[in-house]
């Protein structure tokens, strides 16, 4: 399973793992990304090219779940305006239970 979604909503990390914690994975492996405030930074807005951000995040999403025989993949992005401590990013995957 791949899941990739690009939105200007905050990211719920409880729903998205509870989703790939269905998957029926041994281990679950995950990256939070999030807005820095250093040097003064008060916010950080990101734009991009809607159709083709998901079409490249589903292609690195494909690329690992081949490379490393991953159950499920999920790539969640943010856009638009975000304040220092919001999540820009979650990447979370699943991986079988290493044989015995």
């Amino acid at each position: 399973m791949i899941r990739v979604s690009v939105d200007s909503a905050s990211i719920d990390v409880g729903i998205e793992l509870a989703g790939i914690e269905q998957s029926g994975a041994g281990g679950i492996a995950s990256f939070i990304g999030v807005v820095r405030g250093d040097d003064g930074v008060t916010c950080l807005e990101l734009e991009h090219y809607p159709g083709m951000t998901e079409a490249v995040l589903c292609d690195l999403a494909e690329q690992a779940m081949t490379r490393w025989a991953l159950m499920s993949a999920v790539i969640v992005h943010r856009v638009g305006p975000m304040e220092p401590g919001e999540r820009i990013v979650l990447v979370a995957t699943a991986a079988a239970h290493q044989p015995k």
